[in-house]
Parts: C-alpha cells; structure tokens; sequence
C-alpha cells in the first residue's frame, strides 16, 4: 500500500493551494480518505475527510467553506483545494486511508507554509 500526498508549498495568506492524495495497492472504493495536519508544536488534528460509498464529506469547523476535498475513482486520487488560507492552517499534511472510524494507511506528509 502506498499514499503519496503532493501539491505542498508556501503561499501567501489569502492564496490557494490544491493537494492530492494518491493511492495505490488499495482497492480505493472500499475506503474512506482523510486529511489531516500537524503543526509544530501542536496534536495532529482531522481537516477533511470523503466517504468510499456515496461520496459523502466532512470538514473541521477551522477550515469549513474554505477548504473542499473531492475524489476521483478512476485515478484513486483524492484532492483538497485550500482556499483563503491563513497562517495558522501552516502545518504538515497528511492523507490516510481507513474504514469503520480507523485509519490504516497513512502518507509522509507535505508541508504547507502561508505566511502572513
């Protein structure tokens, strides 16, 4: 199983960014795909995540009508646009793949700097 996240960078405060999340080794319809993020200094905390049936999402309050996670299938890759950043969404982000509430695979991360 491999999970690679892409799209990291700085930017600055109001700009945006598109993660992606791509997986391999999975059979992608039967897992749920989350992001999360870490910044220093801090717990790793849940940003968004997409469901493998209906395609439902959720989103943390801090990042709600800004951010937008979608997915598609054919390529098993899971996307984030990350609109009007701020500084404090600074942190590493991660993307994992679970089910039942657990999350079993998980990538490297890449860093996304906003600067104020």
């Amino acid at each position: 199983v491999r999970i690679v996240e892409s799209g990291g960078g700085v930017v600055q405060a109001g700009g945006s960014l598109r993660l992606s999340c791509a997986a391999s080794g999975i059979t992608f319809d039967d897992y749920a795909i989350g992001w999360f993020r870490q910044a220093p200094g801090k717990e790793r905390e849940g940003v968004s995540c997409i469901s493998s049936v209906g395609g439902s999402t959720d989103y943390a309050d801090s990042v709600k009508g800004r951010f937008t996670i979608s997915s598609d299938n054919a390529k098993n890759t899971v996307y984030l646009q990350m609109n009007s950043l701020k500084p404090e969404d600074t942190a590493v982000y991660y993307c994992a793949a679970g089910s039942g509430g657990s999350w079993y695979h998980w990538g490297r991360g890449t860093q996304v700097t906003v600067s104020s």
